[in-house]
């Protein structure tokens, strides 16, 4: 099978479905209508399908006609709360809602594998679990879905996802074993102290002196604390205090995320990050309250499985740039699924330097070259095929 050719006879159908959702977006757990469309383009090939799950995901089962395994293919749908300013033809009709991370891709793709899947119905060893997930972006929709059963009935033998890529140009894909993005974590820190005059400060007890000298402190754990051949990030991305020029307030907050890799990694970082936030609050004499919330775990994939992801892709799409040992310090709820089932998640490059597509992920202006919604196609349906085969 030419996968590529088959790909790009779909595309038309990929990209009507990726700007029609690019011009409705929807937020996390909100996906009504992209839902509907999702479930009714399945419906139609006959798959039986499940509505509602955590909400607004939708489940669609592809049954092979002999007998082999369940590989689950997971894609996204949810949007994020950002003014669009592409300019686009197709740019979102919503206000304050667009498609800033390619989401609206991953379900176009979805859709088309699943067409491609469906015309080779008859040859298929096993089955295609198709799960469209809701609420990807920070809101938990994956754990949801796990916790909701959406791994039973029939329990997948392997999962597969990827996402669009604008770090990389279209005709680049990166499919890399083990640890590929990180996991994340978000903080707050809230500094007690004692308000006053900014005239006076002797008076008081400066809650902004403490958290200046905490930002600065917390840089020395990954310089510090964490294995030179090891990695992570402590970024502080917000601050607030106060509301004159002339007073002293009363607390700061601090507020901003941590990503690592490997469990250990984490560990040591929490517990450096709670012990100076603490100790460098008292010595100016405040007081802290630290208060971390795990987002996602690591997405770590199977070695074997990316393997013969490697190998079905390099055979399907032999011109293409294959990145093997690719990682982000970037997090991905996609983790859940994998720390239940052997799988893998890639990248598809999708930035179009030329035409201007190539701002970032979550950025007002981002948009990706939609040849890319072939490749992704093509991999996608030669990894599942491959996956299939080893039934």
């Amino acid at each position: 099978m030419d996968y590529y050719a088959t790909a790009k006879e779909w595309f038309a159908y990929a990209q009507r479905l990726r700007r029609d959702f690019h011009r409705h977006p929807e937020l996390g757990f909100r996906e009504v209508r992209t839902a509907g469309i999702v479930a009714d383009e399945l419906h139609q090939l006959g798959m039986e399908v499940i509505r509602g799950v955590a909400e607004t995901g939708v489940v669609g089962m592809l049954q092979g006609e002999q007998p082999g395994p369940v590989v689950m293919l997971r894609f996204d749908m949810d949007a994020l709360p950002i003014q669009e300013e592409t300019g686009a033809p197709y740019a979102s009709q919503n206000a304050g809602v667009m498609h800033a991370c390619g989401h609206d891709g991953h379900t176009a793709i979805g859709l088309t594998v699943a067409r491609v899947l469906h015309a080779l119905q008859p040859t298929l060893r096993g089955s295609v679990k198709f799960v469209f997930q809701p609420a990807e972006e920070g809101l938990g929709g994956a754990e949801r879905m796990v916790a909701e059963g959406v791994l039973a009935n029939p329990k997948p033998d392997y999962v597969l996802g990827l996402h669009l890529w604008n770090q990389r140009p279209v005709g680049w894909i990166g499919v890399a074993p083990g640890a590929t993005m990180a996991a994340a974590e978000k903080f707050k820190v809230r500094i007690f102290g004692k308000g006053g005059h900014g005239a006076v400060p002797h008076l008081a007890i400066d809650p902004v002196l403490a958290s200046a000298h905490l930002i600065t402190a917390l840089q020395s754990i990954v310089s510090r604390n964490v294995d030179p051949l090891e990695t992570a990030v402590v970024s502080v991305t917000m601050m607030r205090s106060g509301e004159a020029f002339n007073v002293i307030p009363e607390e700061a907050l601090l507020e901003g995320t941590i990503r690592t890799f490997s469990e250990e990694v984490r560990q040591s970082v929490l517990e450096r990050f709670t012990s100076l936030a603490q100790s460098i609050a008292q010595s100016f004499s405040c007081r802290a309250e630290v208060e971390v919330q795990p987002l996602t775990p690591a997405v770590v994939n199977e070695p074997s499985v990316s393997k013969k992801v490697q190998q079905a892709i390099t055979q399907a799409l032999p011109t293409i740039d294959l990145a093997t040992s690719y990682r982000t310090m970037g997090s991905e709820d996609m983790a859940f699924f994998l720390k239940e089932v052997p799988g893998c998640f890639f990248f598809v490059g999708s930035a179009d330097a030329q035409h201007g597509l190539d701002a970032p992920h979550h950025h007002p202006r981002f948009d990706f070259g939609e040849d890319a919604l072939v490749y992704a196609v093509a991999a996608m349906t030669a990894a599942t095929i491959a996956l299939l085969g080893d039934g």
